[in-house]
């Protein structure tokens, strides 16, 4: 089952940092396409952005609940507690850790970071 990394504030306030599987489903659209999908989430737009090699920026929240999709570059996250992930291009990432200690972001490697920003209603 396809994973994605969910970014959310935990109990004690810290920012955590998951993989966690997609919950889906079987579905048939109107025009006959088929397969498995997650339920339909209601966005408010799209953004697509470039991160330079080397950007980093320390611990902040999320601005809102968003997912950022990598298309190209590789980005590591950290917490407070030491915790380091790093991820490549391809890896969808849900974002909810709006309030809290929050989370770094660092882009790694030698290529740029190019992402989609979908913030969520």
């Amino acid at each position: 089952m396809p994973k994605f990394v969910h970014v959310y504030t935990g109990p004690d306030g810290t920012s955590v940092i998951k993989e966690r599987e997609f919950e889906m489903s079987e579905f048939k659209d109107t025009e006959g396409a088929h397969g498995l999908s997650t339920a339909i989430e209601q966005t408010t737009g799209i953004s697509f952005r470039q991160y330079e090699v080397g950007y980093f920026l320390d611990f902040h929240t999320a601005p809102r609940r968003q997912y950022s999709i990598s298309l190209t570059g590789s980005i590591e996250l950290g917490t407070p507690d030491g915790t380091l992930k790093q991820y490549g291009p391809g890896t969808v990432l849900l974002a909810e850790d709006i309030e809290g200690t929050g989370h770094s972001t660092r882009v790694i490697g030698d290529e740029p970071r190019f992402a989609i920003i979908i913030p969520l209603s």
